[in-house]
């Protein structure tokens, strides 16, 4: 995935969370890798910094992290 590609990723329920959006997209090695990402503020959904792990992402919901905006399919 190179800097500022938006990636559309499919889920297959109704919403994921935010750490495990990370997992699948492999920008986070692990839960803890991810939760220190998301603490440190480093993650944005729709544009705002996020510092909720568990926050729920449904289809349409974009997440930015390191230049990198993925898109919830």
């Amino acid at each position: 995935m190179k800097n500022g590609v938006k990636t559309v990723t499919k889920i297959s329920t109704e919403y994921i969370r935010l750490e495990q959006f990370l997992k699948l997209c492999e920008i986070a090695q692990s839960g803890g890798h991810a939760k220190a990402m998301i603490q440190s503020g480093e993650v944005q959904v729709n544009h705002e910094t996020e510092l909720r792990r568990g926050r729920k992402l449904y289809p349409g919901d974009t997440v930015t992290v390191n230049d990198q905006t993925l898109t919830v399919e």
